[in-house]
């Protein structure tokens, strides 16, 4: 039997094992199992080590490994030098290379929507796990005009802006695209403001952030990452004030088809059927 894993900690809300079961009987992979696993830091590189060896076909990695799992593995390619971001384990010729699909799941969870990000303003919060992936999808040429990142510990957004501000020539990237800003500041209106954060894992969770000067507007767009619970408390908030709102559904879904395509071969289909899978 192959066995897949999705590791973290806390790792109860995944539906990843749901998703991938459903695909693998779907698609006639019966040979396969996916679970989760809740994981320590000295849990990794023994997970990693099981790859090597084939017990594990594959793994999928969220919070707070996706760096921290770089310290372990043998290669990854240039995208992910540049978020310093893990989501994806493979083994290939017997090296354990780590892939991000969640940049890619991102930027098509917004396409689908009909969203373009050219020259919009994003405000992100938080600046760790998968926000360096966020990010990179807005500093390109042809990307936002402006983006706001804040995180709690102002250290680590500064951190993360001069990574970028350094890779921009390299990586065909416009520079003075980023201002790091204090928490809770209130900074000019924005076309998205995105929850990268774990905050509303726990339904009691609020982020504590003040958005009064958004309400009643229809034209801003509300994503938290986070896709279980599906509506958290900075959605509803959103949804009070009479802003759109996006969960993290879709880009977990498509994260999840490029995962199970490296894995697999097999590109499976996302419609209605599999996002009513997760309602």
């Amino acid at each position: 039997m192959n066995k897949y894993l999705v590791i973290g900690n806390p790792i109860e809300h995944s539906l990843s094992p749901l998703l991938h079961n459903y695909w693998f009987k779907k698609y006639g992979i019966l040979d396969s199992i996916y679970e989760k696993r809740k994981v320590d830091k000295k849990d990794l590189k023994e997970i990693v080590e099981s790859v090597k060896k084939g017990d594990i076909k594959g793994v999928n990695v969220t919070v707070p490994f996706k760096s921290e799992i770089l310290n372990y593995i043998d290669s990854f390619p240039n995208e992910v030098q540049k978020t310093k971001s893990v989501n994806t384990l493979i083994k290939e010729n017997d090296k354990v290379v780590g892939y991000n699909t969640d940049q890619g799941g991102f930027e098509i969870s917004l396409s689908v929507n009909n969203w373009n990000k050219k020259n919009k303003k994003i405000l992100i919060l938080g600046a760790g796990g998968v926000a360096p992936s966020i990010l990179s999808s807005f500093i390109k040429k042809d990307g936002a005009s402006k983006v706001y990142l804040c995180n709690r510990t102002r250290n680590k957004a500064e951190e993360l802006k001069k990574h970028w501000d350094a890779a921009a020539d390299s990586c065909g990237m416009l520079k003075n695209t980023i201002e790091v800003v204090d928490w809770e500041k209130k900074i000019e209106l924005c076309d998205l403001v995105i929850n990268t954060t774990s905050v509303g894992l726990s339904v009691d969770e609020n982020i504590n952030f003040d958005f009064d000067h958004y309400d009643n507007n229809k034209n801003v767009l509300f994503y938290d990452l986070i896709y279980n619970p599906k509506e958290t408390n900075f959605l509803k908030n959103a949804k009070q004030r009479g802003n759109k709102i996006m969960n993290g559904k879709l880009m977990f879904l498509w994260q999840a088809q490029l995962a199970f395509k490296m894995w697999t071969g097999v590109s499976p289909e996302i419609n209605d059927e599999v996002i009513n899978l997760l309602s």
